[in-house]
């Protein structure tokens, strides 16, 4: 970025089993009624109501239940699509497969992956297609190099989506909302991924930017229909499946569900002693860096791989590539065990891969170290740490630099006590992440440039991705910096982030947020917020009046945007400090 401008059939039932019946279809063709109002259009409830007839068709017929609708599979079809953006490109891509002869929204969501896990494959060669055009040109070799792993990545994530919904059709698991939000997930880190390749290309002023948006085009309408139906229809037969909802309370310092009791009490732990493999810089351990330890950890470790890395700065530059599972990570402390890196996009390095500290494998926990970039303001973006991974938590870490500090590029990621300190766009991304009783503190950045906090990356209306920031404080790092301070700008079209419930302790500009375009309003699809703060910097008189912006936001919107809601953190410790009963 610029730093300026930039269910299974039931036998014979007696008659309260009956009744019982009649009251649960009731209430399922009233869900359904529902959610046709709030979707797309009268078909979509067709097609689910054609899926709760089908499932019950083993089941004794209630004369007092409404016949379910009949479709045919191209009207199935058609519906379905009328719930993407593309529903040409989404109804031309499927009808053509031998197995589209469905009405079976479930079938057709698995050929709406297979159609986008084909077109995405194609991408994975275009790259070297394209070398002889670029001559010696090694930032946009490198460039294209990014772009094939990405394109890699992404086939991956709908691979796993896929094989998701395989399980589901097989009976090996049910359709639940959990299900569902994890290929929300997958296929929003699939659209990020393609999304990434075009950043690393545009931060060039790439000539081969619009000849990848032209060789992209399928893949990018394929990948979002998928979203689209799995967002629109695919959930709400989920929530027929699946009613329920648990939360769990208590008080004290929360994770999301993703962490079990086990990890929780490690995260909790002052000193943790289970650690497989220790890094010690004056040879005490079993390495010496932490990239040697990194590099012994089982490929996809189905469970908790833990690495201990003792005081010391640890000159390095970490990947923890996709491969690497279910890595816990602890030091002495978030000023005592510090990853440091100076990789920077002046110097020739496209800011994906300035980061100091890279991990893009699912279930990564960080506790107790600090990550820096040490370019500083003069270098522009240089990243202090990347992450991709999912179900992902850092918990009292601190992360240094200037411009682009925190890359949260894609995945659920949850923040809790750290420190985050930067510059311009310092914490960016596209991930679904909460940070939660963090120290945000912008710097002094150059001379004429601003500061801006957040720069949220949604390209579409149906990722669950977004930056909300909860009971966090935000104040100014050096006492006497004088910079033009904002809470954030929108980086792309559906630029979601909410500060809610935080401390606002610094002169922030009355307007609160910045555009991205100087004096160029942002489209109204965007969706910035926020909630009962406090602070010198926290009155919303004057903010912007942006279309896309809630300066003050009801209660129940709110909720949307806690860790339960956002990253369905559904299953709490024992000890929180925030009432989920009551959403915040």
């Amino acid at each position: 970025m610029d730093s300026m401008t930039s269910f299974k059939g039931y036998g014979k039932v007696d008659e309260l089993e009956e009744q019982a019946y009649r009251r649960k279809t009731r209430k399922r063709y009233i869900i359904v009624i529902v959610s046709v109002i709030v979707l797309v259009a009268v078909v979509i409830g067709a097609v689910t109501g054609t899926v709760i007839h089908n499932r019950n068709s083993s089941s004794s017929p209630s004369q007092n239940s409404p016949p379910a609708p009949e479709l045919t599979p191209s009207a199935s079809l058609k519906g379905v699509c009328q719930a993407t953006q593309y529903p040409n490109s989404c109804f031309s891509s499927i009808s053509t497969l031998k197995n589209s002869n469905t009405t079976d929204p479930e079938a057709l969501f698995r050929l709406a992956l297979h159609v986008a896990i084909d077109e995405v494959s194609k991408l994975r060669d275009f790259p070297s297609t394209l070398k002889s055009k670029i001559g010696n040109d090694t930032k946009l070799s490198e460039a294209l190099k990014l772009c094939e792993s990405l394109f890699v990545d992404a086939v991956d994530r709908l691979n796993d989506s896929l094989t998701s919904m395989e399980e589901v059709s097989s009976g090996g698991k049910r359709l639940t909302r959990s299900v569902v939000y994890d290929l929300r997930t997958w296929i929003s880190a699939t659209m990020t991924d393609q999304e990434t390749c075009l950043d690393s290309l545009e931060e060039l002023n790439s000539t081969l930017v619009q000849e990848f948006r032209d060789a992209m085009q399928n893949a990018t309408e394929y990948s979002s229909n998928g979203l689209a139906i799995v967002t629109k229809i695919i959930y709400t037969l989920a929530k027929l499946n699946d009613p329920g909802h648990r939360r769990l309370l208590g008080s004290g310092p929360e994770f999301p569900s993703w962490v079990s009791p086990g990890y929780r009490r490690l995260l909790q732990a002052q000193n943790v002693t289970a650690a497989h493999v220790t890094v010690a810089k004056d040879g005490t351990g079993d390495f010496k860096t932490i990239q040697e330890a990194v590099d012994v950890v089982p490929k996809k470790n189905l469970t908790r791989f833990v690495i201990y890395v003792k005081q010391g700065t640890y000159l390095e530059n970490v990947i923890m590539d996709k491969n690497k599972w279910n890595v816990m990570m602890y030091g002495d402390g978030k000023d005592k065990t510090i990853v440091s890196g100076s990789l920077n996009f002046v110097d020739g390095t496209a800011t994906f891969k300035t980061a100091t500290f890279a991990v893009a494998g699912k279930g990564f926990i960080a506790k107790d170290m600090g990550f820096i970039n040490t370019a500083g303001a003069e270098k522009h973006q240089a990243v202090a740490f990347r992450s991709g991974s999912d179900q992902s938590v850092y918990y009292r870490c601190s992360f240094d630099a200037f411009q682009d500090t925190l890359y949260a590029h894609s995945n659920r990621q949850f923040y809790r006590d750290c420190d985050i300190t930067g510059t311009i766009d310092f914490i960016f991304g596209n991930a679904a992440v909460v940070l939660q009783n963090c120290n945000i503190k912008p710097r002094q950045p150059m001379p004429n440039q601003f500061n801006t906090i957040t720069a949220q990356g949604k390209k579409d209306e149906n990722q669950n991705t977004g930056i909300s920031i909860q009971k966090c404080t935000i104040s100014p790092l050096e006492s006497n910096m004088t910079a033009l301070t904002y809470l954030g700008r929108p980086w792309k079209e559906f630029s979601t982030t909410v500060v809610m419930q935080s401390t606002i302790d610094i002169n922030l500009d009355p307007l609160g947020w910045k555009e991205w375009v100087s004096n160029v309003e942002p489209p109204s699809s965007i969706f910035y917020a926020e909630y009962q703060n406090s602070g010198q910097g926290s009155s919303v008189d004057k903010r912007v009046t942006w279309a896309g912006y809630i300066p003050s936001l009801t209660k129940e919107d709110a909720t949307r945007f806690t860790v339960d809601s956002f990253i369905q953190g559904n299953e709490w410790l024992p000890q929180t400090n925030v009432n989920f009963e009551n959403s915040l």
